[in-house]
């Protein structure tokens, strides 16, 4: 019998709103966003309607990988501010009802992490096997055949302790040995340590990738199948082998009630697990089933190039047939993707695809996660190669052109030399199309993508059925989605057209709707369907004849 989550919990249905903090405000003109420019932009978020926040790294790092490579789990980087910084920002956040979750990077440190450090150092100190150490093969070469997600071998040489060790991202980032009890109490008192700040819940960053297959065996081939998830670009032959062996191994599952009993014991946290795995659903399953692992877990189908209501329906389906009591949380972008504005609108995208986008994800059946900037309808930011920061950027140029352009500054002011962002040239550049959707104008017309935001989230919130509810399709003409959501007394009809011209979607006979009003979306019925204008949405309540 499965275990279902209390409907009263917070993050069930919950809108999750992701800060990167490099790029969010900078409040000591030093080009790069930090903790007190975020405290001072806490009321914005607010007045969106989402329930909280999510941050991503702000720790202690050399920022190889912009704060993924973590050298200090239990320390503020000087760059972001201080721990008094960050407590000063929780209380703040509490004070407007905005809840906080953080990003924690658990699979790997930065090769600067002195548990690391210590590691390397020979091969019988305390922490030898703390790390994912192997001796070469008899010709030299790596142990086997796992590649790094940023290019080349997962297998770097160390000259010291003369064995290879494993990084399945940068060099720099070397992966932590979850076999090890040791390894494992310890990444779970530093996720203590924020808990005891008044944390409420984790984003915790490639949580399959804890450990590996002990036996080191090689990956097989993938083969011929096609593979377009949104986590790995095609020119990276990453994409080339199926990851039987070095990540999604069974022992995770272990791990993972470990850390739910150390949520537990903190009322009404949670967490999410970002999930980039070979069979994602069933992964999401599995790790977010019952009440003893993940509350909730996304994947990356909808972060994919792919853009059709024939695409998102089936991806749906895929996940409610498998997902079982299982929880999921949805986003259509992140730091790590191109914008979705541009992946699925093109060059020219228009504001009413950021507005339809927004009211389908929220119509979804699980939690939402919004990425800065979407609430503005920015576009993919082009960055010379002389600017990129990047290192996966830099490394697979032209092709793929990494993830600066989804992580430049947001523009809160039109006029001003770097947009309101900070008295100083910002660490990426804000591109001009950036200023013409800033926050200062956006506020200032009725009708803009960031007031349709500040509409529709909050009249979403009273509606349970759309935060909680079940959801099943109807079929409708190309282009447009028809689905209903479902919760106890309360049965939603939500339409939605994709495209750029406007359509009719006809009903089934034995359905009647009567039209919802206060989400901001102008549409009507039209004899037997709902007339629907360019990228418009439909909301009404249904019934049955």
């Amino acid at each position: 019998m499965s275990v279902q989550q209390p409907s009263s919990a917070w993050w069930r249905g919950g809108v999750i709103y992701q800060i990167y903090p490099r790029s969010f405000a900078d409040s000591n003109g030093d080009g790069i966003g930090d903790l007190p420019g975020i405290t001072g932009k806490l009321d914005y978020i607010a007045k969106l309607g989402v329930d909280a926040i999510w941050l991503s790294p702000f720790f202690k790092s050399p920022m190889k990988d912009f704060g993924y490579d973590i050298s200090d789990y239990r320390a503020v980087d000087p760059m972001f501010g201080t721990l008094e910084d960050f407590d000063r920002l929780v209380r703040r956040a509490h004070d407007l009802g905005l809840k906080v979750m953080i990003d924690q990077v658990l699979s790997h440190t930065s090769d600067q992490h002195p548990w690391f450090k210590e590691s390397r150092s020979s091969g019988d100190n305390l922490k030898a096997d703390w790390y994912v150490w192997a001796d070469a093969r008899s010709d030299g070469s790596p142990p086997n055949n796992w590649l790094s997600i940023f290019g080349g071998s997962a297998w770097q040489w160390d000259t010291r302790r003369r064995q290879y060790y494993l990084h399945n991202f940068l060099v720099s980032q070397p992966d932590l040995n979850f076999h090890s009890e040791d390894v494992q109490t310890h990444v779970l008192e530093a996720t203590k340590f924020w808990l005891d700040r008044g944390v409420d819940g984790l984003r915790l960053d490639v949580v399959n990738f804890y450990f590996h297959d002990r036996q080191l065996r090689n990956n097989p081939p993938w083969g011929n199948r096609s593979r377009d998830d949104g986590a790995i670009p095609a020119n990276n032959p990453y994409a080339y082998q199926e990851h039987r062996y070095d990540k999604t191994q069974p022992e995770n599952i272990a791990f993972l009630r470990r850390l739910r009993v150390l949520l537990d014991r903190y009322p009404e946290t949670t967490s999410v697990g970002e999930i980039g795995a070979d069979d994602p659903f069933g992964t999401m399953a599995e790790y977010t089933g019952g009440s003893d692992k993940l509350h909730m877990a996304y994947v990356f189908n909808l972060l994919s190039n792919e853009f059709s209501a024939r695409h998102i329906r089936h991806t749906l389906e895929q996940m409610e047939a498998r997902i079982g009591s299982g929880w999921p949380c949805w986003s259509l972008g992140n730091h790590d993707v191109q914008r979705v504005m541009t992946r699925w609108g093109g060059p020219n995208a228009p504001e009413a695809l950021g507005k339809v986008l927004m009211a389908l994800l929220g119509s979804l059946r699980g939690s939402v996660g919004l990425y800065q900037g979407e609430e503005l309808a920015l576009t993919e930011a082009e960055i010379p190669f002389e600017k990129l920061q990047d290192p996966s950027g830099i490394t697979f140029w032209p092709e793929y052109k990494g993830r600066d352009g989804c992580r430049t500054p947001m523009p809160w002011t039109a006029q001003g030399r770097f947009g309101g962002f900070s008295e100083a040239e910002p660490w990426l550049p804000i591109p001009e199309e950036h200023r013409r959707r800033a926050v200062d104008v956006q506020d200032a017309v009725a009708d803009s993508v960031l007031n349709a935001y500040r509409r529709f989230l909050p009249w979403r919130r009273q509606h349970a059925a759309l935060r909680m509810g079940s959801i099943r399709f109807i079929d409708a003409p190309e282009k447009t989605l028809l689905l209903v959501r479902e919760h106890e007394q309360e049965c939603i009809l939500c339409a939605f057209d994709l495209s750029g011209t406007a359509v009719t979607v006809p009903l089934p006979a034995n359905l009647r709707t009567e039209p919802l009003a206060g989400h901001g979306f102008l549409s009507r019925l039209s004899g037997s369907g709902i007339a629907l204008p360019p990228y418009g949405a439909f909301f009404g309540r249904l019934g049955a004849v």
